[in-house]
């Protein structure tokens, strides 16, 4: 996993054009595609894609895993343990 390039948000699109038009079913929601990448600059995510975009996502991947606080908090989970 490295850098965000225009090469790989163009191979999303690709993906997620053919999977609309030769995929799909009546009734299924318009897919999306999710680029995670170890670093990504705004520009080439701005540039690359078209400003009418909302199927397209790409986002930092950190490569470690939060702590049980930590997703706690994300989670909004103060009744956590009750639960188990």
């Amino acid at each position: 996993m490295g850098k965000l390039t225009h090469q790989d948000l163009g191979q999303m699109q690709m993906y997620v054009n053919y999977y609309t038009r030769e995929m799909m079913n009546e009734g299924d929601t318009q897919p999306i595609g999710i680029v995670l990448c170890a670093d990504k600059g705004d520009s080439i995510v701005k540039y690359t894609l078209p400003e009418d975009n909302h199927q397209i996502f790409a986002s930092k991947y950190f490569t470690y895993l939060p702590s049980e606080e930590e997703l706690k908090r994300e989670l909004n989970l103060k009744e956590f343990h009750k639960k188990e």
